[in-house]
């Protein structure tokens, strides 16, 4: 900027003078012009008016659901972009970078050389008069067909153990099918949400397991999961759930939390919380599970809505 300033280009330059990101040199120019020019002092006065004025307006809490929604709008732009790359090249190179990991390979020419020798040990079986007449002889029996459900509970267990975190956020997805009626899968759940390197991932798991609350192994899969997070966003989601579900158990395990060192003030505070909420003397709310009626040193839990990597 030059050394003197016109009246115009002084007021552009007001509200960065205020908040103090001025060069220097145009700093002083602009306060050699604002000493000699009364109408861009005033103008300076009105600014500096609006500038404390905007200071002083409330922040607005955020809503409960904030960070839920974000987490599932986040999950469902990753799936999207994931199905948009699909049929592209480099969609199906990256694809094939993910599958085909060493563990895969081995896995296929394992298969494949049971097949190959399955092949070779029907042909020759075939052949021999021995083995022809003992087929006629035994009755066939037809082997047993996987269901759809065991081949959902194979796909999604499989998934959760993919390297890809949004695959593993698509495995969640599909587990809210299937977990209802599969304890595998919810003890897969349980596990996602104890050990998963990804956030979005423990917390879309916490979310698929806040509906299945009336099952008594995922209540108490979700207290001692309090002591085993180390993410902020996971341990305030999860002291959430225990007020939510008024699970008196959880109280401990708060407690302990409030031990640990490094723990975030925010967490913190919403530990201290919780815990006042549980302890107190208030009604507990109706629940479903099996484990409503339980003495006054444990509490009951639930799961607050969250998302699905």
């Amino acid at each position: 900027m030059e050394a003197k300033l016109n009246c115009e280009g002084v007021q552009e330059e007001l509200m960065d003078w205020l908040a103090g990101t001025l060069p220097a040199a145009q700093h002083q120019a602009l306060e050699a012009h604002l000493t000699q020019c009364p109408g861009c002092h005033q103008e300076l006065a009105t600014v500096r008016a609006l500038w404390t004025n905007m200071g002083e307006l409330p922040v607005p809490a955020p809503s409960e659901q904030m960070r839920p929604r974000f987490y599932s709008m986040l999950a469902e732009f990753q799936v999207e972009e994931q199905r948009k790359q699909r049929w592209s090249v480099a969609g199906i190179m990256e694809q094939i970078r993910e599958w085909w990991q060493p563990a895969y390979g081995m896995r296929v020419a394992y298969s494949l050389a049971l097949l190959l020798v399955g092949l070779v040990a029907g042909y020759v079986l075939k052949g021999s008069p021995e083995t022809s007449e003992l087929a006629v002889q035994q009755p066939t029996t037809t082997a047993p067909v996987a269901s759809q459900a065991d081949v959902h509970q194979t796909q999604v267990l499989a998934m959760l153990n993919n390297p890809s975190a949004v695959q593993r956020l698509r495995a969640v997805s599909y587990a809210e099918e299937v977990a209802p009626t599969n304890e595998r899968v919810v003890a897969a759940l349980l596990s996602t949400l104890n050990q998963d390197p990804n956030v979005n991932v423990r917390l879309a798991s916490l979310e698929v397991l806040t509906g299945l609350t009336q099952d008594p192994m995922v209540r108490q899969g979700l207290v001692r999961s309090l002591t085993l997070q180390d993410s902020p966003l996971v341990q305030s989601a999860l002291a959430d759930v225990m007020v939510q579900l008024q699970e008196r158990r959880s109280v401990r395990p708060l407690r302990k939390m409030l031990k640990q060192e490094n723990l975030n003030e925010q967490v913190k505070d919403k530990i201290e919380q919780s815990i006042e909420s549980l302890s107190g003397d208030k009604t507990p709310q109706p629940s479903t599970s099996s484990t409503s009626h339980e003495t006054d040193n444990y509490t009951k839990s639930g799961v607050p809505a969250a998302v699905v990597a």
